[in-house]
């Protein structure tokens, strides 16, 4: 654990708030070329079907010079057949019979070659069979089109959930550089007492990421009124620790206060107390998620993120035991690491909660983002406590009030049913959906300019939008630490990290 005041250091160089808009010229020729494109692309599909047509027209041709051509043989073969047999009735001489059997193989041939072309050619004038030949290869088609859907989800997975080299390079050195300072990052002894203290503004937020963390730390400090009273409550894993403890140590957060700690050393959080390390040791699931081969990981494409081992991860459901981690706090402020903070945020605190526990923006439009979405409403035991039109919330910033929480046991609640789905029979794995569950009928709606969501994966999110969030939310696998990340709002984090930094310096982070 790193706790107490931030040391100042040296100052760090915030870049200018938000790009410009581009010129009415770029705007122009922008539009022009998409404009361009989309001509270019009808120009190509229209050659493409008049190449069909025109090969559908030959073919039609061809099977109609053909048909013509065997009628002809076939009616003077007729001909020639009626006379021979004229011929046999009135001189039925042996001289004869030779030129009688000539005639017969060759309507034989004849009669062949008309079955087959005829066998062809009911394809181009038989509507029925021209029907079921387009339905099969759409079939064909649709088939070889979900498998590409597959590869390509299950590709972006890979690029989603996967640590870029710079990243861990990063948490590498400052590792190293931990261990090769420990005193300079001691811990103080005893702790500051304004980790403690409820009358200030305490921060949770859970990473393993700490180039994420230390840029949603640095945010909410640039644009905080009054650092002094902010207090940044940092838990990693023990892998982790040391890199997160140098990186938040090493930052001016200009009298801000906080605090580096493992989820390990919170001893209360044990599989005998908590359901998840509990699940965590069962056999059915290790086999779930670590022995999931890739031929198996791409057969369901919708449940594919859900063999993610994350989802299990103490660090997702450390959420559910923040009275606990915290107990002689009133009221804490939930952040995820894929958020930015863009404007003070003490205003959250002046909420009357009306006696809710969970305070976040609600997700839900039409039929979208509803309860059915997220449980199983088919089993009983959802089907009798819950409402599937009940409206969803989302995760990356939650307000919660953690008295009301005490006294509505919702840690309790969210045991209860987190045992009750070990099966994996009520929702699909996460933190979203026992959220949902444990903070039913004790969420209170907040201003959606609190929190603006799906710049990780929504590129339509337009920029007054943005400008006006309290809290811009990074949801989704286009991350923007990541390469396939947004470039259009990739600069609202990036002008978070201090790339004057000497050891992200020497990790590669390119600048923007």
């Amino acid at each position: 654990m790193a706790a107490g005041a931030a040391t100042p250091g040296r100052p760090v160089a915030l870049p200018a708030l938000l790009r410009p808009a581009p010129p009415p010229r770029l705007r122009d020729l922008r539009r022009r070329g998409r404009i361009r494109k989309q001509a270019s692309d009808a120009a190509a599909s229209a050659a493409a079907l008049a190449a069909a047509s025109r090969r559908l027209h030959l073919d039609r041709a061809r099977h109609l010079r053909l048909l013509s051509s065997l009628h002809r043989n076939l009616t003077a073969t007729l001909r020639a057949l009626s006379a021979a047999a004229d011929s046999a009735a009135s001189d039925p001489a042996p001289a004869n019979a030779s030129s009688h059997r000539q005639l017969d193989l060759q309507a034989k041939d004849l009669i062949r070659a008309a079955r087959a072309a005829i066998a062809g050619s009911k394809p181009l004038f038989d509507p029925q069979l021209k029907i079921q030949r387009l339905k099969d290869d759409i079939f064909a088609r649709n088939e070889l089109l979900a498998r590409a859907k597959k590869r390509g989800a299950f590709a972006s997975l890979i690029a989603a959930k996967s640590i870029p080299k710079p990243l861990h390079c990063l948490a590498v050195r400052l590792t190293a550089e931990r261990i090769a300072s420990p005193e300079q990052y001691a811990d103080p002894v005893p702790p500051p007492p304004a980790l403690e203290d409820p009358a200030l503004f305490h921060y949770a937020i859970f990473s393993d990421n700490v180039l994420a963390a230390s840029c949603v730390v640095r945010s909410a400090v640039a644009n905080s009124h009054d650092p002094s009273k902010h207090v940044f409550h940092v838990v990693t894993d023990r892998m982790n620790l040391g890199a997160m403890q140098v990186i938040i140590r090493r930052m001016d957060l200009k009298g801000a206060h906080y605090e580096v700690k493992a989820f390990e050393d919170y001893k209360f959080l044990n599989s005998s107390y908590v359901p998840v390390l509990r699940q965590l040791e069962s056999a059915n699931l290790q086999k779930f998620y670590f022995e999931n081969k890739l031929e198996n990981a791409t057969k369901d494409a919708s449940n594919m993120k859900f063999r993610n081992p994350k989802y299990l991860s103490m660090l997702n459901h450390l959420r559910f035991y923040l009275p606990e981690m915290y107990p002689k706090l009133h009221r804490i402020l939930f952040l995820d690491d894929d958020v930015v903070v863009q404007r003070d945020l003490t205003g959250l605190w002046k909420i009357d909660m009306d006696g809710k526990v969970n305070g976040a923006v609600e997700t839900c439009f039409g039929s979208f983002h509803r309860y059915a979405q997220y449980m199983n409403f088919s089993h009983p035991l959802i089907k009798a406590k819950f409402n599937p039109n009940a409206c969803g919330w989302a995760y990356g910033m939650n307000f919660f009030d953690l008295d009301s929480w005490r006294r509505e046991k919702c840690t309790e609640q969210y045991h209860y049913w987190q045992n009750q789905n070990e099966n994996r029979t009520l929702w699909k794995l996460g933190t979203l959906p026992p959220g949902l569950i444990t903070f039913y009928s004790t969420t209170k709606p907040l201003e959606k300019s609190w929190h603006v969501l799906g710049l990780g994966y929504n590129p339509s999110i337009s920029m007054e939008e943005i400008r006006n969030a309290a809290v811009v939310h990074f949801n989704g696998n286009m991350k923007p630490w990541l390469d396939i990340g947004m470039n259009q709002f990739r600069h609202l984090w990036t002008k978070y990290v201090d790339y004057d930094d000497d050891y992200i310096r020497q990790c590669n982070f390119a600048p923007p």
